[in-house]
């Protein structure tokens, strides 16, 4: 099993050498990209981070219904700096298809147009539906498409991937 946590000191590492380079804003999807966006803010001093909620931009908005709801609920979008003219770095646990980041890209032009979006993963799966790819990642994964990788967070706030098999 990949180790979590390594791959988050390599997103920190890759987060301090990108800081070099100017300016910019941390915006983590919700959940798990959230989790690590509260966590890299904590870890570089930064005075805030944000949160989107992809929940109502998804294109299977119909077929998550009230997963979906909960998830808007409980962690809803929060944008504590000026989007307009920003370069913003979206955060995500795993990327596979794009569209959830399509859906993250969305949700963030409602709140202004950025001058700039970067995206970074923990961890990336590689099979695209979009042509979508991240400027920074722990590592890519590769895993059968019968599984879900699902980032877990404990309470001393140490991160795990746990492996499931898909249900549908």
């Amino acid at each position: 099993m990949m180790n979590a946590e390594l791959l988050y000191a390599k997103l920190l590492e890759k987060l301090r050498q990108r800081a070099q380079s100017g300016p910019f804003e941390l915006a983590g999807l919700a959940m798990g990209g959230a989790w690590i966006a509260e966590r890299l803010a904590g870890d570089l001093g930064l005075a805030h981070y944000g949160v989107i909620n992809v929940a109502f931009h998804r294109d299977d908005y119909a077929e998550k219904g009230m997963t979906a709801l909960r998830t808007a609920s409980t962690m809803s979008t929060h944008l504590p700096f000026e989007v307009n003219g920003a370069t913003v770095i979206l955060i995500d646990d795993v990327l596979l298809t794009g569209r959830t980041v399509r859906a993250a890209l969305n949700e963030l032009f409602d709140f202004g147009r950025p001058a700039a979006v970067e995206l970074m993963v923990l961890a990336d799966r590689g099979k695209r539906e979009l042509p979508i790819s991240a400027d920074f990642s722990g590592e890519e994964i590769l895993l059968p498409d019968s599984q879900i990788l699902v980032l877990e967070k404990d309470d001393a706030g140490k991160f795990s991937f746990q492996l499931e098999e898909r249900t549908a």
